[in-house]
């Protein structure tokens, strides 16, 4: 079992910068493809970006290429979101998830655990 819990969410404004942090336990990172995803009431969770086992290849919705990355410490059993240029379009509760493949996925079903999210809002 993993266990991940998500931290880093608040109240932004339009323009700034967030860094959000996925904190793992219970297993070792460095065997899993990690995901974020975001989900906003009444809608279908939605992708956002992932990142490869080994952290060399990553994957980016087309929504947020160019203005988020992923990362990863697996030394320290976590994987970041950096987000900039918020929009208010970005607000949603934002998920980090782990699959057992080395490749990332964008596919929620691919997806074997999962964060409670935190909460992301952008003002404008």
């Amino acid at each position: 079992q993993v266990q991940l819990v998500e931290s880093g969410g608040g109240l932004v404004q339009a323009g700034d910068s967030l860094r959000l942090s996925c904190a793992a336990s219970g297993r070792t990172l460095s065997t899993y493809s990690m995901g974020w995803f975001r989900q906003v009431p009444g809608k279908e969770r939605e992708f956002v970006a992932a990142m490869s086992a080994g952290g060399g290849r990553t994957y980016y919705a087309d929504s947020t290429k160019g203005r988020f990355t992923i990362s990863r410490d697996n030394a320290k059993n976590a994987v970041y979101l950096q987000m900039h240029s918020l929009e208010p379009e970005d607000t949603a509760v934002y998920y980090c998830a782990a699959a057992s493949f080395y490749s990332p996925r964008s596919y929620l079903a691919e997806y074997d655990y999962w964060g409670q999210g935190t909460q992301v809002t952008v003002s404008s």
